[in-house]
């Protein structure tokens, strides 16, 4: 597969991404994909969802776990509800998080990703080493099927994520980074934070936000690609700089809205084509 293969954040039936057609519409070469749901994390469904991806030319690239409870409606709450975190749904998510990585081998997929939520910066707090400890045993069980984990960036500053990936001393244990996500949070400058944290990034989101008036207390806001303040050609320069030569994965949460898809993320792959096109 040629360098910077483009790709969108697709669902097969959780609601979240672009639908299959939509994707297969756009012509992408790549997906990521939100898991599926409990009843359809079958062997059968494993097949079928797979032949199906291939019948239409896709490979997917990462398979991102998500949860019942969880809500990124202002940050508070995503501190509260969000990733394996919260001490109340710890357990059952980290049994959830293993059964999805289970279903992405049957997919012939290395790889698992996640929001892990936000990991307390004081790791004298005793919540750092629990979730380092439930982190630990993620990377474990993967470890032992030849799966990497990734963590999505956004919630934590490049310092936190940094010696938070040390602390647990796992091998296989990467970042999925994504721009806008840093804005949306007000925890950091994405380009400088790319640049810290570039040797773990093993994939990316393509999105765009715009700052809050009050960073890190009340969301920015997400925009289409190549509105906002991620500056997408500085990212792009950034990506090669590192040496990353993945897919750049679109991901734009926008309604189930067909149309709209096809519109907003049809213009963002022409623009990061042109992209491509001045910087490789």
């Amino acid at each position: 597969m040629s360098r910077w293969p483009l790709g969108v954040f697709a669902s097969v039936d959780a609601g979240f991404g672009v639908h299959l057609s939509v994707a297969h519409e756009l012509g992408v070469p790549t997906i990521q994909l939100h898991a599926p749901r409990t009843t359809s994390r079958t062997p059968q469904r494993a097949r079928e969802f797979l032949a199906h991806v291939t019948d239409l030319g896709m490979k997917i690239t990462v398979v991102f776990g998500g949860f019942d409870g969880e809500s990124y409606a202002d940050i508070p709450t995503v501190k509260r509800t969000v990733g394996l975190v919260p001490p109340e749904t710890r357990a059952a998510r980290v049994k959830e998080m293993k059964e999805i990585a289970d279903f992405t081998r049957l997919l012939g997929v290395d790889v698992v990703g996640l929001h892990l939520g936000f990991v307390p910066h004081d790791a004298s707090d005793p919540i750092h080493g629990e979730v380092l400890a439930v982190t630990r045993d993620l990377c474990n069980h993967c470890q032992t099927q030849n799966q990497r984990v990734h963590l999505e960036t956004g919630q934590e500053s490049a310092d936190t994520l940094l010696k938070f990936l040390a602390d647990t001393g796992c091998g296989n244990l990467f970042v999925n980074f994504d721009p806008a996500n840093m804005i949306l949070y007000g925890s950091g400058d994405p380009i400088d934070a790319l640049k810290k944290v570039g040797r773990y990034v093993r994939s990316v989101h393509c999105k765009d936000a715009k700052w809050a008036e009050r960073p890190g207390e009340e969301w920015g806001t997400e925009v289409p690609l190549g509105q906002g303040d991620v500056g997408m050609e500085r990212f792009l320069r950034t990506l090669k700089e590192i040496g990353y030569d993945g897919p750049l994965t679109i991901e734009r949460e926008i309604p189930q809205d067909p149309e709209r898809q096809k519109q907003e993320i049809g213009s963002g792959m022409r623009l990061l084509e042109e992209l491509k096109g001045t910087i490789l």
